[in-house]
């Protein structure tokens, strides 16, 4: 009995689940990947799980969203927010190679609560990556709408064929 009410616990903590942008810089960076795997879950990914590591492989969170896509979030957690470094292509280099031929992914996201160089966006749009820079972030773990509803041109799900399948 005592797991339900823990289980229990946990579905309402998770929905009700809210980050400020100052609490997410002062996240460890293994921290900030827990926090993204958790506003998945928050906004209805039941199956999302932290990754990351030594040989993750370009992945730190994986997911399935309600529509059924699976979901690959490379996480940059830069200490001094906007401030810090500049997450670059490489690291985009990394995902594009890795999230959809190794993990599965439908929907390939790079998440920083810090920001992108200028030469992120077009690489990400021309190999249909999603960028989730610290505005977009902010946004999201304030708990106004799950990131899919944020992000912009992705995937049908996999059970509907597109326009152009």
């Amino acid at each position: 009995m005592q797991w339900v009410v823990r289980a229990r616990w946990e579905r309402v903590h998770v929905r009700r689940l809210r980050y400020e942008l100052p609490q997410l810089d002062g996240l460890h960076h293994e921290d900030f990947e827990f926090a993204v795997r958790d506003l998945m879950r928050r906004d209805g990914c039941a199956d999302a799980v932290q990754v990351g590591g030594a040989g993750d492989n370009g992945a730190d969170v994986t997911a399935t969203d309600p529509l059924g896509r699976r979901w690959v979030i490379q996480c940059k957690h830069r200490q001094d927010g906007a401030s810090g470094s500049a997450v670059g292509t490489p690291d985009l280099h990394v995902l594009n190679g890795t999230g959809r031929q190794l993990h599965g992914g439908d929907v390939v996201v790079l998440v920083t609560n810090g920001r992108f160089t200028a030469g992120c966006e077009p690489l990400a749009k021309s190999q249909k990556l999603h960028l989730v820079d610290r505005g977009t972030l902010g946004e999201w773990a304030a708990g106004s709408r799950p990131l899919w509803e944020l992000l912009q041109q992705l995937p049908p799900s996999p059970g509907r064929r597109s326009a152009l399948s």
